[in-house]
């Protein structure tokens, strides 16, 4: 089979990523898109691209679009309809090649019972589990609730107590509703002291299937991954062998044809392994297996799909190094990771340290809630373990991103603990380690840039000046005061004070000299008391995006004088990010006690509850079910107990 122009019916990074494999084979590339994604770089990687009228999910639009622009065939990336049976069927139908494997492969490892019972049928072990919502007492506690259809961490719930089943079924089940269509859970053992370590799997359409070694992607928060490395540091060479061969197993049962995951679940404390699921796509962190193995996964799917060989065999693979993925995600570390929106008025990788960036993004790009909120994939590869963790940390600290918070200062931490550095790496992590949620900058760094935040102000300032324009920054003919400039950080402003000397250089504050060597709209060369900082620097209005030695720090130039605003109410409780209100639990005059569910908001598809934040009394509401607010929206208000009664007396 011929492919000739391809068709990525995908988004973001993925789709980039797609295409630039598919390229380099010589094969023109097709996009798809929604509106919400008109000026995303996807769309204008592309050879030409089409505009969806609905979503992603428009499998009759996509097909559409191929017959338009005479695609040949279709890559669906992940996520979206890359694990939609129905959808590969109808690909095939229209004589188009689909790049994945087979209809009946993807229906029958896309329900997790069926799963589950194939893995059983070919002797590869499984976790208690039951189907019947009743049997919950079979399998024990802590258990999972588990969404049958779908992965991602949507409609999983884990349960410690029997009085908690009730409450997280139901959420589970909503939850996959709205994600998958499908709002069927079942229950499995939970495992609290385990690693996650997937199989990756490349099977051809003439009977031969190998595995490239192991994952681990233990590190998760709300069962997602975010840090993931190839090889594990927990399987040596007999249980990769044992894994390898489970997952063969499962793979010429189905007769896999494209590429796929085998993930399992090891049991850190006595080295047992039990299937979870087979993923019949790509995975998001398949670039460490790329790393280690030097295979291109993407080629391979397109060769695959043309019909060719796979023409090497188990014992060709090589092995090399190591290789960690951290995904770059906008979202909150410090409010319980959750998604964040707004506009990327910097993004900006530095050169060095060398790695691979997989982005969807650009600077100037509207993160909202229409999609996953992952900014890019950062993949280091050194020779040890440890220098690569310590590669991909400098790469994130050195990135210039700002406009929209990220986790990034919680990676670099992460991959910076001593538990990292051992391998102790369990999908207990986060909550185990707790590495910093946010970086504290000290007093003395936070100084330091924004005296050159205002230095760059200032050379700004002289770049737009048409008066004057010989003569120096602040000058005058009479002595007057410092020149000021307020910055607000946070909860806080800080004010720089600066004038300028004879000789060009400035007095900061009273005691500090600086002498400004370089200035440029992005950057600034400054010495500051003998010690010299060059940094990126991105204005956005009022924001400015300040690059320090360990990250970014973001300030707002404070007006000379602002107008009085209007407070929030004590008590108020709003919205985190923009969503639909699900569930209103209470009503005014209620009592509430501290960590209650007051509210409950829909965004991405995930669930995000609003708690109380200690013992109250509700003195208003001010949204329904099915309100779409926005992030910062007042949702209710909860008066102190104790302040209620202060007011009785």
């Amino acid at each position: 089979m011929s492919i000739s122009t391809l068709l990525v019916a995908n988004r973001g990074e993925i789709a980039r990523r797609v295409m630039r494999s598919a390229r380099d084979m010589g094969v023109r590339c097709v996009a798809v898109y929604a509106g919400a994604d008109t000026e995303a770089p996807f769309v204008a990687d592309a050879d030409e691209a089409v505009r969806l009228p609905g979503s992603y999910l428009d499998g009759k639009a996509i097909l559409d679009a191929a017959r338009t622009t005479g695609a040949d065939a279709i890559h669906p990336g992940y996520g979206f309809l890359s694990e939609n049976a129905g959808f590969a069927a109808e690909v095939i139908a229209a004589g188009l090649v689909w790049v994945g494997p087979t209809p009946a492969a993807i229906e029958r490892m896309g329900d997790k019972l069926a799963a589950k019972s194939l893995a059983r049928e070919v002797g590869v072990p499984t976790l208690p589990s039951a189907d019947d919502l009743a049997g919950a007492a079979s399998v024990g506690y802590p258990l999972l609730v588990k969404a049958a259809a779908g992965g991602g961490g949507k409609g999983m719930r884990i349960v410690a107590r029997p009085e908690q089943l009730a409450e997280a079924i139901a959420a589970a089940r909503r939850e996959a509703a709205s994600g998958f269509g499908d709002d069927r859970v079942f229950l499995e053992r939970w495992v609290p002291r385990c690693r996650h370590v997937e199989i990756q799997i490349l099977g051809d359409h003439h009977g031969a299937v190998v595995h490239l070694g192991e994952r681990e992607c233990s590190v998760q928060r709300r069962h997602q991954k975010i840090l993931e490395e190839s090889p594990s540091t927990r399987v040596d060479a007999g249980l990769r062998a044992a894994m390898g061969d489970a997952a063969l197993r499962l793979a010429r049962a189905l007769g896999y044809q494209s590429a796929g995951t085998v993930e399992f679940l090891v049991d850190d404390e006595t080295g047992e392994f039990f299937f979870l699921e087979v993923n019949t796509r790509l995975q998001v962190e398949h670039p460490v297996t790329e790393a280690v193995t030097g295979i291109d996964l993407v080629r391979e799917q397109l060769r695959i799909a043309r019909g060719e060989p796979l023409g090497y065999a188990q014992d060709a693979i090589r092995f090399s190094g190591a290789a960690i993925e951290a995904r770059l995600y906008a979202e909150d570390p410090s409010a319980g990771f959750l998604p964040a929106t707004g506009t990327l008025v910097a993004f900006a990788p530095a050169a060095a340290p060398a790695v691979r960036w997989d982005s969807g993004v650009a600077a100037g790009s509207v993160i909202g809630v229409d999609f996953d909120p992952m900014l890019a994939k950062v993949i280091a590869h050194a020779s040890t373990r440890r220098e690569a963790a310590e590669r991909l940390a400098l790469a994130l600290e050195r990135l210039h991103v700002g406009g929209v918070t990220t986790n990034r200062d919680f990676l670099v931490a992460a991959l910076r603990t001593r538990e990292f550095l051992a391998g102790d790496t369990t999908t207990d992590f986060i909550e185990r380690v707790t590495p910093a949620r946010t970086r504290l900058l000290d007093e003395a760094e936070l100084e330091r840039t924004a005296r050159a935040a205002a230095l760059w102000l200032q050379g700004q300032h002289r770049s737009e000046a048409v008066v004057l324009t010989e003569a120096p920054s602040g000058w005058r003919n009479a002595r007057l005061p410092d020149q000021r400039v307020r910055l607000g950080h946070g909860d806080r402003d800080i004010e720089v004070r600066y004038h300028t000397l004879r000789d060009g250089s400035f007095r900061i504050d009273g005691d500090a000299l600086a002498w400004v060597h370089a200035w440029s709209p992005g950057e600034i060369d400054v010495e500051i008391d003998g010690r010299r900082l060059r940094t990126r620097v991105t204005r956005d209005g009022e924001r400015l995006v300040v690059h320090a030695g360990r990250g970014d720090v973001e300030f707002l130039v404070r007006p000379r004088f602002e107008q009085p605003g209007a407070a929030l109410a004590t008590g108020s409780l709003v919205a985190p990010m923009p969503g639909k209100v699900i569930d209103v639990r209470v009503f005014e005059g209620a009592h509430v006690a501290a960590g209650q569910t007051l509210v409950l908001l829909e965004a991405m598809k995930m669930e995000h509850p609003i708690i109380a934040p200690e013992d109250g009394i509700v003195v208003e509401v001010r949204v329904a079910i099915g309100d779409q607010v926005s992030n910062g929206a007042l949702l209710l208000v909860v008066e102190a107990t104790v302040t209620a009664e202060a007011k009785g007396d």
